[in-house]
């Protein structure tokens, strides 16, 4: 996905966690969608950062955070072992479980973890992916995001 794109549909997602989402309800509102697996031991380190930053830039720039549980395995895609662990990591964002890759592949990405800043025009204004992509994140989000009056 390159910069300056839009911010997909999330039509083809397998389940919703913590209830669900349209482009619509987020309108005029920046977003940060982040891709993780079970499986994969760099996403769950960064998931209380997730959390952090969900109740940090929501209040301060109306950041909307959304998870995209995207399996790189048969074994990913345990949907009760999904639930489990947003809940052990108390992910209280909705996070969409794509076990058949349909947002994954709207957002051509291929990485977990990954992170996708939209600005409140939902247009791809950031990408990192990898472990290190965190403070590159979080410097954008301050960046490229101004605060709601």
């Amino acid at each position: 996905m390159r910069l300056r794109s839009e911010l997909p549909d999330f039509e083809g997602v397998t389940e919703w966690v913590n209830g669900s989402l349209s482009k619509a309800d987020l309108a005029g509102k920046p977003v940060l969608i982040h891709f993780w697996a079970v499986s994969c031991h760099m996403c769950k380190e960064s998931l209380p950062q997730i959390n952090e930053w969900r109740t940090k830039y929501e209040e301060e720039f109306n950041l909307k955070v959304l998870g995209v549980h995207m399996p790189r395995s048969e074994k990913d895609t345990d949907i009760p072992v999904a639930k489990e662990t947003i809940e052990k990591y108390e992910l209280e964002h909705p996070v969409m479980i794509d076990n058949q890759h349909a947002i994954t592949d709207k957002f051509q990405n291929e990485y977990v973890p990954a992170y996708y800043l939209f600005d409140e025009n939902h247009q791809l204004r950031h990408f990192q992916a990898g472990e290190k992509g965190l403070k590159m994140v979080e410097q954008r989000i301050n960046k490229i995001l101004t605060p709601k009056e």
